[in-house]
């Protein structure tokens, strides 16, 4: 039996009003992706398409895009010999725009030591603490909103390709699984906006279809960059539910699934939205 909506949703859901992207020809648009027969959207389109005019010029310019003053800070890091093993990024890993293409795209990616997939701010941080031999960044910093902004950057126009079979597999069904459970006072699942009402307003944000491709991501609401999971958590703020922990299991997995959704959509971090 299909749950009733609570009077809190039904509320928040009859904001959705204004002209919607998903009633408009999306195959017009610029990032549209076909998807696969298995997919739960018809198809994909990158959270850029959803922004305005104005927000999508910030982020199409280096110069006026605001991530990269921490991606010209990460730059700075990448060379920076840090901890009692003397070494840099550099040292192991070479120039960047070499070593680091493509790596973006694949994360949250499997990890055979840890036995669970790993998100890029969970493996900058074994690298620190591994082969550097320092100490981690804490997920919101900026040393690591600049590193993963960096490292996604080299990415940048290449395909989201996480892999989601194999030993990943149970991760991806639980993450799949959290997209489609309600949560919180408003009890409501990702996919009641994300899914069911992409393209329409709630008050003055128009929803996107969630996707990871961009992050970080710099929100003119924040004044700064943000992870995925800071999303993840704001999101979870805004139904009123307590949500999880930044880097915990839940979100990892929950990571790896919205990838998923998002596979094809070209890499654009440090992206900008609203």
């Amino acid at each position: 039996m299909k749950k009733i909506l609570s009077a809190g949703a039904i509320a928040v859901l009859a904001a959705f009003s204004l002209p919607a992207l998903a009633e408009m020809d999306t195959d017009k648009l610029e990032g549209v992706k076909p998807v696969s027969a298995d997919h739960p959207l018809p198809k994909i389109i990158s959270g850029y398409q959803f922004r305005n005019a104005e927000t999508q010029a910030l982020q199409d310019d280096d110069f006026d895009n605001p991530g990269f003053i921490w991606v010209d800070q990460a730059e700075q890091l990448w060379s920076q010999v840090d901890g009692a093993a003397n070494k840099s990024c550099a040292e192991c890993h070479g120039d960047a725009a070499d070593s680091m293409k493509g790596v973006r795209a694949t994360y949250p990616k499997w990890n055979d030591a840890k036995g669970k997939p790993v998100t890029l701010e969970q493996q900058i941080n074994a690298c620190r603490t591994e082969r550097m031999e320092a100490q981690e960044w804490t997920w919101e910093s900026d040393e690591m909103l600049g590193m993963t902004a960096y490292v996604g950057a080299q990415s940048r126009g290449m395909p989201m390709n996480v892999k989601t079979d194999g030993e990943a597999a149970p991760w991806f069904e639980r993450g799949k699984e959290l997209y489609y459970t309600r949560f919180g006072q408003l009890d409501m699942a990702c996919s009641n906006c994300h899914e069911d009402n992409y393209g329409k307003y709630i008050r003055a944000d128009m929803l996107s279809q969630g996707h990871t491709n961009g992050f970080p991501v710099y929100r003119l609401k924040w004044q700064k960059l943000g992870s995925i999971h800071r999303r993840f958590k704001g999101c979870m703020g805004s139904i009123r539910a307590d949500g999880f922990a930044v880097g915990s299991d839940e979100l990892i997995a929950l990571e790896l699934y919205v990838a998923w959704r998002g596979q094809g959509l070209p890499v654009e971090a440090p992206s900008v939205r609203q």
